[in-house]
């Protein structure tokens, strides 16, 4: 309901602007027009600082009203971009449109786990969804964003299936990345293999051992300990995700596949798998126990199974493990490998295919100088990255993260405990850490202590040698 504005029509505000008619009103919140198209969010003090005390809103967004004894907050939002409350479901015009309420839906989330967002203030400029505090409107993220998409119908966004039925002007595929970008998980709509199914498991698995992964409040991606792989990530898959029709609109469809090679447990597979929880898409694996068959044209029946499926559930990702034993080099194979040129082809004709559709494809290995050249062209894998094992530094900040809610003693010196683990996989810090805390809980003691990591360092065996530990007979 629209109620008194608090400022008069053609009060001059700090932009210059004058003040025009009130659009939508809240408790401490009102949305007005300007005689120069553009829109004001004007706040009283109260709700301005709860925002900024959430972590919402800088407080330097603000620009100081005054109307009598009155002082006002006001953020300014040009005429493009949109100003309005949640519940004012009014269909989005374009998918832009639609992709940027998503992510500010997904954003805000992100920092305020439990704030009611049904009735909030979608700030376009800022790429956030701020929260009135007093709304009484209970609604899950999924049917804000339904809502929002379909003009105010109550559809669960995360089922894209009913989603796509009302809001034709779009495809599945934009659906699924803009409900994608709202971070509401996607019912899966495919069947022909349960892949999805057990990749959906193998995260939530990571979440319940506390590998969550951590999301600054730009929405970029963070992996802990490997800056060079995280920018990576973000400039060649995360910003062409984020921002797909400014790459669309420059011949860009997708991201590129990708190759990541190096020794093992220097964190190909840790990598991967935060990139997978971070972009929440079905996940398909091509590795030895679920594809290789000891049965001729077999394996290339699983193979093609995958990718038709991946292709199916787009946006999606395909993580092919220790590729080399897939498509490895033709030029040794006699006739009698035929059955292997037969998989290799199906390689070759696929993964530019799954590119196009939709599908990022991650290969991962060890050994390079095995792979087919032709598996390697441009237009297949794109970018090949060497990963090495991680220095010191990347160690360090990979414990601060894994440890920062730890309890710890005084002594503790990551920094010490990293240049021992220097040279070692990745999987050997996650261990001493995970086996300290055992250590100083068995001897019951409240905090983690630099003794601890380094007896649980002690017990971890050096890469490449046994640990020499027998149990039993």
């Amino acid at each position: 309901m629209i109620g008194d504005p608090w400022f008069p029509i053609g009060l001059e505000l700090p932009t210059g602007a004058k003040a025009g008619s009130i659009h939508y009103t809240g408790r401490d919140w009102q949305v007005i027009g300007t005689d120069q198209g553009s829109r004001v969010l004007v706040s009283r003090p109260s709700l301005a600082a709860r925002w900024v005390a959430d972590n919402l809103i800088d407080e330097t967004a603000f620009s100081i009203a005054t109307f009598g004894a009155e002082t006002f907050l006001c953020l300014f939002s040009p005429r493009e971009s949109a100003l309005a409350p949640t519940g004012d479901c009014r269909s989005p015009n374009t998918q832009a449109d639609a992709q940027a309420f998503a992510q500010s839906l997904g954003l805000t989330r992100a920092i305020v786990p439990s704030a009611r967002l049904g009735d909030g203030i979608f700030v376009e400029t800022h790429s956030r969804i701020l929260p009135d505090y007093s709304a009484e409107n209970n609604d899950p993220d999924e049917l804000v964003l339904g809502k929002w998409l379909t003009g105010g119908l109550p559809i669960d966004a995360g089922d894209t299936v009913a989603l796509a039925r009302v809001v034709t002007w779009l495809d599945r595929r934009a659906i699924r990345e803009i409900v994608a970008a709202a971070s509401i998980p996607l019912r899966e709509e495919v069947g022909p293999t349960n892949q999805s199914r057990v990749a959906a498991q193998a995260r939530d698995e990571h979440a319940v051992r506390g590998a969550d992964l951590p999301l600054d409040h730009s929405g970029r991606f963070l992996l802990p300990g490997r800056a060079d792989l995280e920018t990576f990530f973000n400039d060649h898959v995360i910003d062409i995700v984020q921002n797909s029709d400014r790459y669309r609109a420059l011949g860009i469809d997708t991201p590129p596949a990708i190759i990541l090679n190096g020794p093992p447990g220097c964190g190909k597979t840790f990598a991967v798998e935060r990139l997978v929880e971070f972009l929440g898409w079905p996940s398909f694996d091509v590795d030895a126990s679920s594809i290789a068959s000891p049965y001729i044209h077999d394996t290339s029946r699983k193979i093609s199974e995958t990718f038709d499926a991946a292709i199916g559930a787009t946006p999606s990702v395909i993580v092919i493990d220790e590729m080399e034993a897939f498509v490895g080099d033709r030029s040794g194979e006699g006739g009698s490998h035929s059955h292997r040129l037969e998989e290799l082809a199906e390689f070759l004709r696929r993964i530019p295919q799954a590119t196009k559709a939709g599908v990022l494809v991650v290969g991962m290995t060890n050994r390079l100088d095995l792979i087919d050249p032709a598996i390697l062209r441009r237009g297949r894998f794109d970018h090949v990255i060497e990963v090495g094992f991680a220095s010191a530094t990347e160690i360090q900040s990979m414990l601060e993260h894994l440890a920062g809610k730890l309890p710890k003693s005084l002594d503790v010196d990551l920094g010490h405990l990293a240049r021992a683990l220097e040279g070692r996989p990745l999987s050997d810090v996650s261990f001493v850490l995970r086996e300290g805390a055992r250590l100083a809980a068995r001897a019951g003691r409240p905090q983690l202590s630099q003794a601890d990591l380094f007896a649980a360092l002690e017990s971890a065996s050096p890469r490449g040698q046994s640990e020499n530990r027998r149990i039993g007979f």
